[in-house]
């Protein structure tokens, strides 16, 4: 929470009128990109003039488009890089096109306030110029990028090193910074050297008036008792390995032929999961769905007994809220997760805690949620509860607004 206090006037209807505003987002599409999509919908709601630069994606090809009286401008970004020259190409390009796509919506459209996205933490050289017109720059802290690149390569090293200089570029350029959680609010404070009343913390929690929580499919579990999901990117620092040898240790080594589990995402490391899945002799009690629409992601959380999170214990898991664990719990599932910091913050007791990246442990911690149904029923209803009352995103619009009233151009800043 920022030392400025929120205020009713802040938050009502109208009070962003007149503002004009422009995210840049690189990691996803839009409206893909759900906390991106949320703060949007939320600054439109409150008066502003919206618009979106972004990269196509499957299911999100045009190039221009108006969705919810937002718009939407996309461009071509190479595959997830692996390697320097390949990291150089990637954000080359993704500069390239949202410089000049901030200057045509700025001719277009008009904008007044730059709300970058990160990863990167290259977006303020698409600002700089319009600061030196002017405008406003709030950085909205998604991943903390050193940490990440060594979860990754599992080193650190020039480029570790020239991203720990981007991202303080990143915080010495911002008016405002918008932190996840706690954690990284403490990050912008420190290593951003951030003054207390420029720090906004805007969780990302799911806008449960959209959620579908009651449409489960029972043939998802191909006939067996219990579904075990998973959501999320398929990736190096995802842990999905580690569930996978979960899997492989319930299935082959405890004899359990009752549970089916089914993992949903895409990402650079799908297909050599699958060909792990295949080689441990896993593939009839997994399904890989890759990339799906919102109706059958829900579906799946529906249908799911118990929802996992095997994501690696390591600075960048420890330090960053994982959507997936707030959808779990907004579908009331108790939750397996490896011991981490924010993990614990947002689930508290939805979820048990393995011990760090035991995947024996994280079988038993499954096992045993499957043999209590009355458990993983207080578990859920302890995770929905926390959202309503807590987490959930309607109370996370009134600190995005005052972020923006801090970064409002005419206003006195306050020392």
């Amino acid at each position: 929470m920022s030392a400025i206090s929120i205020g009713a006037e802040q938050t009502r209807p109208g009070s962003l009128s007149a503002r004009k505003v422009l995210m840049i987002v690189e990691n996803l599409p839009v409206p893909f990109d759900r906390r991106v999509w949320q703060e949007a919908r939320a600054l439109r709601d409150a008066g502003a003039e919206v618009s979106i630069i972004c990269p196509i994606g499957k299911g999100a090809e045009e190039r221009e488009e108006t969705l919810e009286g937002i718009h939407i401008y996309r461009h071509d970004l190479p595959v997830e890089a692996k390697g320097a020259s390949e990291f150089l190409f990637e954000y080359g390009a993704a500069l390239w096109h949202e410089t000049r796509l901030a200057w045509k919506i700025l001719f277009r459209h008009g904008f007044e306030t730059i709300h970058a996205c990160n990863p990167p933490d290259l977006i303020f050289l698409v600002a700089l110029p319009f600061k030196l017109l002017g405008k406003r720059f709030i950085f909205d802290h998604h991943d903390i990028n050193p940490e990440l690149y060594e979860a990754k390569f599992g080193k650190r090293g020039r480029l570790w090193r020239l991203l720990c200089m981007f991202e303080w570029i990143t915080f010495k350029c911002a008016d405002v910074v918008i932190s996840t959680n706690e954690s990284y609010r403490r990050i912008a404070l420190t290593r951003g050297r951030k003054r207390e009343s420029d720090v906004f913390v805007v969780r990302s929690g799911p806008d449960l008036t959209r959620l579908k929580t009651d449409c489960p499919d029972p043939g998802l579990k191909k006939g067996r008792k219990f579904l075990v999901g998973y959501v999320g990117v398929m990736g190096e620092q995802e842990g999905i390995d580690l569930l996978l040898r979960s899997v492989n240790h319930l299935v082959h080594e405890r004899g359990r032929q009752d549970v089916q589990f089914v993992l949903v995402g895409g990402g650079p490391q799908l297909g050599n999961l699958k060909e792990y899945c295949q080689s441990l002799g896993l593939n009839d009690y997994v399904t890989f769905t890759g990339r799906v629409p919102d109706d059958m992601l829900f579906t799946v959380l529906s249908t799911a007994d118990v929802c996992v999170n095997p994501d690696r214990v390591n600075p960048m898991n420890d330090q960053s809220t994982m959507n997936k664990i707030l959808e779990y719990m907004a579908f009331s599932k108790p939750i397996v997760q490896f011991d981490v910091t924010e993990g614990r913050f947002s689930a508290r007791t939805a979820s048990l805690y393995a011990r760090p990246d035991d995947p024996v442990d994280f079988a038993d911690k499954i096992e045993w949620l499957l043999g209590s149904p009355e458990q993983r029923k207080v578990m859920g209803n302890y995770g929905r509860d926390r959202l309503q009352r807590e987490l959930a995103w309607s109370y996370q619009v009134p600190n995005l607004i005052a972020a923006y009233q801090r970064a409002r151009p005419t206003a006195p800043r306050k020392p």
